[in-house]
């Protein structure tokens, strides 16, 4: 049997799969590291607040029920549906928003995406340095330097303030060399930093919920394999004991 044309599609698929990957990752700009910690329950709920208060008016996040959530940050059911959920909705729903994509499409011109997954799409540095990148750009309106001529406007604006861009020539042509703040928000450039790497970290707790637990249990796994090990190596050197 001939196996070179197998290998030839098996590396050619994985040749394809590798671009995609390079090219769904690119970024208009260096990233920063966000250092996001999912254990940090404190975090996740001050990310939480952020998310039902700024975000969630246009995007749902329709993989996660309240009760699990109340659950996992060890919020209780009473205070998740007084502090967290503004509609008619009951602890065991999930979190849908109440805008239908059809209406959507109509006055935004496209549904806003379910933000469910975010963190795995994108992963958590490059969300953080999108919250922190946008500014106002010539046009007077909003944009961002990690997605340029985004659709989405800085909801959280008066929090960080207004950012305008500061060019410098490369090359011939003039670009953005850094972002100056020209407007203060109710937040300084530190609290703010603080408050979306809290949000992050709510939406890499959101794209894994079971993560919180799962590393729980690797840490007792870890142990118990340890003291299985020593276990076994007092029960080898017993046995050749006698062998010798």
């Amino acid at each position: 049997m001939n196996n070179k044309r197998p290998c030839a599609i098996f590396c050619g698929l994985l040749a394809l799969l590798t671009v995609a990957t390079g090219a769904g990752a690119a970024t208009e700009g260096p990233l920063q590291h966000a250092n996001v910690n999912v254990r940090d329950t404190a975090a996740i709920q001050c990310g939480a607040k952020l998310f039902v208060n700024y975000c969630f008016s246009c995007h749902s996040a329709s993989y996660m029920r309240y009760n699990r959530l109340a659950e996992d940050l060890g919020l209780g059911e009473e205070l998740v549906m007084r502090s967290l959920v503004f509609a008619d909705a009951k602890i065991g729903d999930t979190m849908d928003i109440a805008m239908r994509p059809a209406d959507a499409e109509e006055w935004l011109g496209k549904a806003p995406p379910d933000l469910s997954l975010i963190a795995r799409s994108r992963g958590a540095d490059w969300l953080y340095t999108y919250f922190l990148t946008f500014y106002r750009d010539e046009t007077g309106g909003w944009n961002n330097l990690m997605l340029p001529n985004a659709s989405m406007p800085h909801v959280l604006w008066q929090m960080q303030g207004i950012q305008e861009p500061v060019y410098a020539d490369h090359d011939g042509r003039q670009v953005i060399e850094h972002l100056q703040l020209a407007k203060p928000g109710l937040q300084s450039p530190e609290e703010y930093a603080a408050s979306m790497r809290d949000l992050v970290t709510f939406f890499e707790y959101l794209s894994e919920p079971a993560e919180i637990k799962r590393r729980n249990v690797g840490i007792w796994v870890m142990l118990f394999l340890a003291l299985f090990a020593l276990v076994a190596y007092a029960l080898k050197a017993e046995y050749w004991r006698d062998v010798h």
